[in-house]
């Protein structure tokens, strides 16, 4: 079984394809599996690589909170690339993956090709709420194990969209998350969740991010709708995409447009052709140009 050492602890990775390596990160309520129709598409062109996080067997499940947290998610990021030889790569994440995805971007920029930030920005509004809620989940996974909380996170009002267009898909995914750890989830939530920054105190940070950037969400993803907006206005490498009727899971939920836009995007990068936003698209004006 592929491992890599990662200060320690092992994570599960696998590798398909030839070319420009491509590494997906993913999501909460996911694993690596969750990027199987992405590797099925991208590994036609690019070196595509996923990996489970740590908390998420077959990777190490480290029990010591302190093993936890958003830059230690990034780091480990950049430690797999390292396992592997692997100097620069694009990078693609959703939710959890995209907040790691950022974070490595901000810390590593000289290590990405470029960054795909998919449905990131949860919590953002509304912090206190959001971690008191995910110290609730932390509690009803330890009292009632993954299953419990795989019926209840899997119908959340940003979940359904992708129960109604594919049930059977979306069947899969609740019971892939029914069979993660219930201690490595827990601690996620609160080493990662609980304890990251919110999107708007990343304003600074983001200014300065020269990466080509695409920032992704779908339209009925309410918490990381302005999110997203307030990234692509932050970095100027960045363009959005807003998917429509689509919830949280956009990659499993609407998985030919995913690809199709992280594709283009990655096209433009490869050419040279993704510029930095111009000054002038910024004057606040719809018909007037921008005066010095």
């Amino acid at each position: 079984m592929p491992k890599a050492n990662v200060g320690g602890v092992s994570l599960y990775v696998e590798e398909a394809g030839q070319g420009t390596p491509l590494i997906f990160v993913h999501e909460f309520a996911g694993d690596c599996w969750s990027w199987q129709s992405q590797v099925r598409f991208f590994s036609r062109r690019y070196r595509t690589i996923v990996f489970n996080a740590r908390g998420y067997p077959p990777s190490d499940v480290p029990l010591d909170p302190k093993a936890y947290s958003q830059q230690q998610a990034a780091d480990d990021i950049k430690g797999v690339l390292d396992h592997l030889g692997v100097r620069k790569a694009h990078v693609c994440g959703l939710s959890m993956g995209g907040y790691a995805t950022l974070h490595f971007g901000l810390s590593y920029p000289e290590r990405a090709l470029s960054l795909v930030v998919a449905g990131a920005g949860y919590g953002s509004d509304k912090q206190d709420t959001h971690r008191a809620d995910s110290e609730l989940v932390a509690r009803r996974l330890e009292a009632e194990g993954m299953a419990a909380v795989a019926d209840f996170y899997g119908r959340g009002p940003t979940r359904v969209q992708f129960m109604e267009k594919d049930p059977t898909g979306w069947q899969e995914f609740r019971d892939r998350l029914a069979a993660g750890s219930a201690p490595g989830h827990a601690l996620t939530l609160r080493g990662v969740q609980m304890r990251r920054p919110s999107i708007y105190d990343l304003g600074e940070r983001m200014a300065t991010l020269e990466v080509p950037t695409l920032i992704m969400t779908g339209d009925e993803d309410e918490p990381c709708l302005e999110p997203g907006i307030y990234m692509k206005r932050k970095i100027m490498t960045s363009g959005l995409v807003v998917l429509p009727k689509a919830g949280h899971a956009i990659n499993l939920e609407d998985p030919d447009l995913f690809n199709r836009a992280v594709l283009d995007f990655l096209t433009a990068v490869d050419a040279g052709r993704w510029p930095r936003r111009r000054a002038d698209s910024m004057t606040g004006s719809a018909i007037l140009p921008k005066t010095t």
